[in-house]
């Protein structure tokens, strides 16, 4: 009986979905000490799992230099699993690995050439971490966690106290806003009018507050009207970081308020005090952090209780400014005063009938 001894995940998407793989990571790992795990990723996305002690090996990979990869030689992994459905990125897997496991994908010619397709059994998985454990399912293996996992370095932990001391950026508390996702999701946002009103009641409750403003360049206008609205009390990173070295400062931080974007997947691995805010096309219940001992995850009202998506009658037009100032301050004031919810219960995750049948064909010398 041989066990895996080169794996490769290839899971090319952005910063929070590649982020939710770490449960897949991990769980191989556990199941395959030995084997060497090669992730292959979105070129701008992989350096958040940099330093993971269960990679690796880190490379990038797209559907355009796909099609070149892989043609000399002879396989270089035992097993792969392939998330999306590209199938030049199929096609390359099945040329590297002996053994390849997908989604079910458009072309049934690459179907029949898949060693397992995940969620043959009809499995409906609830969560993101869920969905992308299917891909471990037909091995018979299951997680002992759902976290995302991130490592901070000591380097980049000693290069952000430097960074905060240079900017005179200390505070009590320290709070750390990602106040925007990205273009396509908009409708995740709160309003910024929201951010500048909530940020004023907390410099009333706590006057020696200050606030880390995250974000990218294309919120520009909206992280640059907050920053001037707090009058000293914020510094504004936005557009002038790495994912690393936000990462690094969002470790820093005593709270974190945020939208359901990147950057709060990476805030998430911190295990820190935090108030999220999630629009009801994607519930917390859907995405949020699972697990997590001191996350206030708010929901839009329609999706209160745990409604998901579209049963909860929502639509990418349902504004987020239906979650009110007040709400979000009383989440802010329990996280700020020690209070931790209930984490969001970890997803069922059983296992298909021919799950065993299946590990033994891969266990097969």
């Amino acid at each position: 009986m041989n066990a895996p001894r080169r794996i490769l995940v290839i899971n090319v998407t952005r910063i929070g979905d590649t982020l939710l793989t770490t449960p897949v990571l991990r769980t191989l790992k556990k199941a395959w000490p030995q084997a060497e795990i090669t992730f292959a990723g979105h070129k701008k996305r992989i350096e958040v799992l940099r330093h993971l002690p269960f990679i690796h090996r880190l490379t990038s990979i797209d559907k355009k230099i796909a099609p070149f990869l892989g043609r000399l030689g002879g396989r270089h992994y035992d097993l792969a699993l392939v998330y999306g459905n590209d199938a030049s990125l199929v096609e390359y897997a099945l040329r590297v690995a002996d053994k390849v496991i997908a989604f079910r994908q458009p072309s049934e010619s690459l179907n029949e050439r898949l060693f397992a397709i995940a969620r043959e059994d009809g499995f409906q998985p609830s969560h993101a971490v869920t969905l992308n454990l299917c891909l471990v399912r037909p091995l018979g293996l299951a997680p002992d966690d759902f976290y995302v996992s991130y490592v901070v370095t000591p380097e980049e932990d000693a290069w952000a106290k430097a960074t905060l001391a240079e900017e005179n950026a200390h505070g009590h508390p320290l709070i750390g806003m990602q106040i925007a996702s990205f273009p396509t999701k908009s409708h995740r946002d709160w309003p910024i009018e929201n951010f500048i009103e909530l940020c004023r009641r907390i410099r009333d409750a706590h006057p020696q507050a200050h606030f880390l403003i995250f974000g990218g360049p294309l919120e520009a206008d909206r992280t640059s009207r907050l920053h001037a609205s707090l009058d000293g009390h914020s510094t504004l990173f936005a557009g002038s970081l790495s994912l690393r070295q936000t990462g690094a400062l969002m470790n820093q931080v005593d709270l974190y308020i945020g939208v359901d974007t990147g950057p709060t997947h990476i805030m998430s691995s911190r295990r820190k005090p935090m108030v999220t805010m999630y629009h009801p096309t994607a519930p917390s219940s859907a995405l949020g952090p699972l697990g997590h001992p001191c996350c206030h995850a708010m929901d839009h009202p329609l999706a209160e209780g745990g409604k998901p998506y579209p049963d909860n009658g929502s639509n990418f037009n349902t504004p987020m400014s239906d979650i009110s100032v007040d709400a979000v301050l009383d989440n802010v004031e329990a996280a700020l005063a020690g209070h931790c919810p209930v984490p969001l219960p970890n997803p069922g995750f059983p296992m298909p009938a021919d799950a065993e049948l299946i590990r033994k064909r891969l266990n097969a010398a």
